[in-house]
């Protein structure tokens, strides 16, 4: 569960969004475009744990041989 000053996925994803559309235009300082561009790199890694951790929190249900249905961890292939 997310602490009450965390950004929640979403939120960081926006914020990530807006930094790249600046960077894009091309109309920041170098100093700026640095410093976004370091923020950008802070919320993407934000975002790949949050990702991580929901991936980690998912199961599927499989049917078996015996027409059973189990619970299994979900995994990336």
């Amino acid at each position: 569960m997310a602490e009450k000053n965390e950004k929640t996925f979403e939120e960081n994803l926006n914020e990530l969004e807006k930094i790249a559309t600046e960077l894009e235009k091309g109309e920041l300082s170098l100093e700026d475009a640095i410093s976004k561009f370091e923020t950008g790199m802070n919320l993407s890694k934000e975002c790949t744990k949050k990702l991580d951790l929901a991936e980690k929190r998912i199961n599927i249900l499989v049917q078996n041989e015996n027409g059973e249905m189990t619970e299994e961890k979900f995994e990336v292939e």
